[in-house]
């Protein structure tokens, strides 16, 4: 491994942690020439999965995209950080056991759905607010009834 600091070829790795999920190694290394320090992650590498918009058009999965529309969805909710982590692991696993190569956005967006009903049911709502794309104030009735229906029925 190369140091980003001196470019010198030479390092050592100083420290060795699997991920808690054990997808990935998390490395700790030192420049033998300069003795900085930096960090190296090393993954699994998957085959390339893309997701079949509605228009047809295909563009590569992208993780951070996920996260970064539940997490807008979980903001100012008691969501931690680690399991938001947890679901994203949960979708990609899904995916990618489910499908060869494709996925369409429709299917990617119920299997967000569907993890944010059961962690959270306001992040849920506001994430299908927007995957769904509710037209009005008629739309977002129906949905909270379909929940408060599901509360009535366990007790």
């Amino acid at each position: 491994m190369i140091c980003p600091f001196c470019s010198y070829e030479l390092t050592r790795v100083v420290d060795k942690r699997e991920s808690p999920n054990g997808k990935s190694t998390r490395r700790r290394r030192e420049c033998q020439k300069c003795s900085r320090r930096f960090t190296t992650f090393e993954r699994v590498e998957t085959l390339d999965l893309l997701v079949v918009k509605k228009d047809g058009k295909r563009e590569a999965f992208d993780r951070l995209k996920i996260r970064s529309g539940i997490v807008k969805a979980c903001e100012k909710r008691p969501v931690s950080s680690e399991q938001i982590e947890k679901i994203l692991d949960e979708i990609e696993a899904d995916v990618r056991k489910e499908a060869a190569d494709e996925i369409s956005s429709k299917k990617m967006g119920e299997l967000v759905t569907q993890k944010l009903k059961k962690l959270d049911e306001v992040a849920y709502i506001r994430f299908a607010s927007v995957y769904r794309q509710f037209a009005d104030i008629n739309d977002f009735e129906k949905e909270l009834s379909k929940l408060s229906n599901k509360y009535k029925k366990k007790r």
